[in-house]
């Protein structure tokens, strides 16, 4: 991947038929799948789109995030919302969706989990241990910029599930 894109992270109640939906929609066959768990490398436009099978979900957004090349842009991300005074928290090497990745949460208001999630995909993790409920993600360990641990995203006031939550994203 040269450039970053857009993720855009759904909960649907019928994962093969979004499926079938999305793969008309861009022309485009899924990029990976897992059992509820599909995702879509869109070239045109520059998009990865992520579906979790959930069909309880109370909202259809579960997450945005944008997908970076590498990371050295998520550090460099990483560095941006410092000099710009954004809070954010820096996780290495998460085991999330089938995949170890590195990427930092800026905190943003009126959005799902209360962040944005910047990342590079360092490897597909094809026999994920972790059992998650998709209708939360990501909510595993991380640290800030001066390297003090803290918990992943905070929760949506009123949605102590996602305290809860194993990782389980992107």
């Amino acid at each position: 991947m040269a450039t970053s894109r857009i993720q855009l992270a759904l909960n649907v109640s019928d994962l093969e038929a979004a499926v079938r939906f999305y793969e008309q929609l861009f022309g485009v066959a899924a990029a990976k799948r897992r059992p509820g768990y599909v995702n879509f490398a869109v070239d045109d436009p520059p998009l990865k789109l992520v579906l979790f099978e959930a069909p309880e979900a109370t909202s259809p957004l579960n997450h945005l995030g944008v997908e970076l090349a590498s990371t050295d842009d998520v550090a460099g991300a990483a560095e941006r919302l410092a000099r710009v005074g954004l809070s954010h928290r820096v996780s290495e090497q998460e085991r999330c969706c089938h995949a170890v990745q590195d990427k930092v949460w800026v905190d943003a208001p009126d959005v799902p989990l209360g962040a944005w999630e910047l990342y590079t995909v360092l490897a597909d993790d094809p026999d994920q241990a972790v059992a998650c409920d998709h209708t939360v993600c990501c909510t595993g360990g991380a640290s800030t910029s001066d390297g003090a641990s803290v918990g992943g995203p905070e929760p949506a006031r009123g949605d102590a599930e996602r305290e809860e939550a194993g990782p389980c994203c992107s």
